[in-house]
Order: C-alpha cells, then structure tokens, then sequence
C-alpha cells in the first residue's frame, strides 16, 4: 500500500479540485498490531496486523456557521480516497450547523520526520516474555493471558497547511493463574517490552493464590479496603471521562455545581492529590496533539492538530479544571483544556506493603470487573470484584474471601480515603484496552460499600 503521507496529499489535492469546502482536515492512521495468547500453559496464538483508516473532514463555513462532514475508511486502495473526500464533502453540506466550530489553526513547518518511514512491530517483540511464561508453564499454576503490542502512527493535516505527526506504542501484559478453585490476576503496561518482570509477575500471583488456602466467607457491608494503583485507576479513568465542562455547565453531570456553574474550586479530599494528564509525562508519553474523527464534549474535530498541554483536572485535592475544546471554552469564557491519553494521580510514601501493615482488619481489593455508570449525577458506579478479594488481620494477608458487588463514586472515595500510598505506573483491569497508561497510588478507603455479595468467579 502506499504512505499514509501520500494519502494525506491525494486527500487535500481531491478536496482543491472539487472546491466544495472552505478548508479540508485529513487524519490518517497506519497502525500495526502483534499478539500473543496462551491458555492452560500452553501457548495458543500469535499474530500480527496492519491496517489504517483515513478520515476526511471538509467544513463548510456559510455565513457566521459551520457544518462539518466526517466520512472515515478503513481501506488502503488509493482509488479510494478521492471517493472519500467527496462523500465528506457531501456530507457536510447536508449536516447540520457544528455547535463546536473554532477557526481554522494556522500552519506550521512540517516536523521533522514528516516523510520518515512508518515504524511497526511483530510478534519477536514477546520473545523475552514468551521465554519467562515458558519456565512458569512447568510451575504447579494453570496460567491463562495474552500479550498485546500495537504501535500508531498518527497523521493529521489541513489543506492550510497545518503538519503534525506522532507515532504511539502501547502494550501490555496481562497472567490469570488458577490454583484449587482460585484465581488470581496481574498486568502491566509497557511502550516496548524491554521492561516486563515476567517472573516477579509470576511471583506476586503465586503469593496471592498462596492466601487462597483459607477461604472466609463475609456478608454485604462497608470494609476498611485498600484499593492498589490497578483499581485506583479503573476509577479515576471513568472520572476523567465525565470531566466534560460542558455538561458540568448545563448540569448534566456530576461536576455541576447545585444552583448552576460547575464545582471547578471544589475541594475533594484533605488528601494533597493531583490528578492530571501530560503528553509529556516520562514512560507515558502519548500524543501531544487533537487527532479525532468525530467530535465530543472533550474533543472537537475542529480542532485536530491542535497542541495538548498538561492540565491538571484535581490540584492538591481541589476540582481544578474540565475539558473544554476551543469553541466550548470561548463560549464560557474559560482556559482550553483537552486531555492527553493518559492518567497519573499522586501519592504518598508508603507502598502498598506498608499499608498492608498498618491495617488491623479490612479488605485487599485486588481487581475490579464490569464496572457500569448508575447514577450519572452523582457518578455512581457499580461493579463486581474479581480475582481476589483478601481480607488483611493484624498487618497481614490471611484469607481469601468471596466477591461482592460494589457501588461506589469515584468523587466520594477521594472525599472518604485516608491515605494515599506511592504511585506506580500500573495497568488498569476493567480499561486497560482502552486506556493503557496510567499511574496511580493505593488508597485507603475507610468504608468502602461491598453492596452485595457476587457468584462471580
């Protein structure tokens, strides 16, 4: 197939030649993915895939409004995007006025590697990590995973002249081990598995299954529990997804502020938390421009291209900022703030072992499954515990206990933790297909609401 560079070319030249848009946005992405699977200590699959997608976007700025179409393909036949350009375009004169128009972004030199080849990857990457499962295979544990490496290379471009490129490798690693009836999860995330502990992976699930020799049954209630980074993360990502300015302002959601406004101001927590998201943040860098095909209250397509800077949506445990694309902040008169494609929160100095320690009894929270929105406003989350809940009796791991359902707030756990241990890059559970890089402490959480007793397994 031929460059995604060249793509971005025949795109803008078929938008010139037809001159049915004021402006044409062209986002191409040429990603490459390798898997591999295991199962029952056996390895079961590995593979790899290339494929892009092309996404078109002509605003059509009538008078004082704009109508934008966005037509997307999956295809590489260079027949076909000029095609593509011409359904966008007829598209946007039929759509309906953008409520998210912003003016166009000025042009800047092309970067550096604009016309650089397109890097990927394949299966050789699991080589060390394949190796590492091989010796757990003739362990006592059953293991069940896979491991995943996909690498982007983002494009976007605009018929003014606007270049912007980036190429992002997200991977992670992710071991169930089964022993006796019980079972037991690890991951993390990696940009380019030169970094996965296998064997202390192994190690830690080895340990957890270990505390599954006795099994304590507990009813329904609230639990002193201790969240490590992976469930920590599981429920700050929804939060940071529902950080939108405007459904805070027409009071949709949860960051609204009774009586109008928004709770920007607003301090959560006596804990001094920050969360924030940085395309710049060391390990986890991720793009530091818009690149989207459709527009959201986060994210505008008018603004692709556009520079992402850190924003720090929770600041020394005060609400501090909501997403508010270009078009959304002038109409509230406050500061642009798009996230990046990553999530840290930070911490304290103790580990996760130290809190174990100073716990007389309560809970290990190990992961979190099935996480579903209740109660938008009050962002109620419900979900169930899996792969092990423990129950911690004189600073030590006793017991293995039956999963719950819970309902929680992501806004009411900072309200009611009580410490806040080291954070770590971590991988969360419930999205880390989505959402891979992440860095969270453990939290304590005096009264964390087990609403019901699971059948999970």
């Amino acid at each position: 197939m031929i460059g995604a560079q060249q793509v971005v070319d025949i795109a803008l030249a078929e938008a010139l030649r037809l001159g049915r848009a004021d402006e044409t946005i062209v986002v191409v992405t040429d990603r490459v993915d390798a898997a591999l699977r295991w199962a029952n200590n056996t390895m079961t699959t590995n593979g790899e895939s290339t494929s892009r997608t092309t996404t078109a976007l002509p605003p059509v700025r009538p008078a004082d409004n704009a109508h934008v179409g966005s037509v997307r393909s999956s295809s590489v036949d260079p027949a076909v995007v000029a095609d593509l350009v011409s359904a966008s375009q007829r598209a946007a004169a039929v759509a309906p006025q953008a409520r998210d128009t912003a003016p166009a972004l000025p042009a800047g030199d092309p970067p550096a590697d604009w016309d650089a080849p397109i890097p990927g990857t394949g299966a050789e990457v699991f080589l060390g990590v394949a190796g590492d499962l091989s010796r757990g295979f003739r362990g006592s544990d059953t293991l069940f995973g896979y491991a995943r490496h996909v690498v982007e290379t983002t494009f976007v471009a605009t018929s003014g002249g606007l270049r912007r490129r980036f190429t992002q490798p997200t991977g992670s690693v992710e071991i169930n081990a089964k022993r006796s009836g019980a079972s037991a999860w690890a991951g993390i995330s990696t940009a380019d598995f030169a970094d996965v502990p296998t064997e202390s992976m192994l190690d830690e699930l080895a340990t957890r299954l270990s505390w599954a020799r006795r099994i304590i049954e507990l009813p329904a209630g609230r639990y002193e529990t201790i969240m490590p980074p992976s469930t920590v993360a599981d429920m700050m990502i929804y939060l940071a997804w529902t950080m939108g300015g405007r459904g805070a302002q027409e009071g949709r959601t949860a960051l609204a502020a009774p009586g109008g406004g928004t709770r920007v101001g607003e301090v959560l927590t006596s804990l001094p938390l920050t969360l924030y998201s940085d395309p710049g943040a060391p390990g986890l860098e991720c793009a530091p421009f818009v690149a989207t095909s459709s527009s959201s209250e986060r994210a505008s397509v008018f603004d692709n291209g556009l520079t992402i800077e850190r924003v720090d949506w929770i600041r020394d445990g005060a609400v501090n900022a909501l997403a508010y694309p270009r078009a959304a902040a002038t109409e509230f008169d406050v500061p642009v703030a798009v996230g990046a494609d990553n999530l840290l929160m930070t911490g304290g100095t103790a580990s996760l072992q130290d809190m174990i320690a100073a716990t007389e009894r309560g809970l290990l929270l190990t992961t979190l499954w099935y996480i579903r929105e209740v109660d938008p406003s009050v962002l109620l989350l419900t979900g169930l515990t899996r792969d092990g809940v423990c129950l911690v009796e004189d600073g030590e791991v006793t017991a293995a206990v039956n999963n719950f359902r819970f309902n929680e707030s992501p806004l009411d756990l900072l309200r009611r933790a009580t410490e806040a241990g080291v954070s770590e890059v971590t991988l969360p559970r419930e999205w880390g297909d989505w959402a891979t890089r992440a860095q969270m402490p453990s939290l304590r959480i005096p009264d964390f609401h087990m609403s019901s007793v699971s059948q999970a397994q």
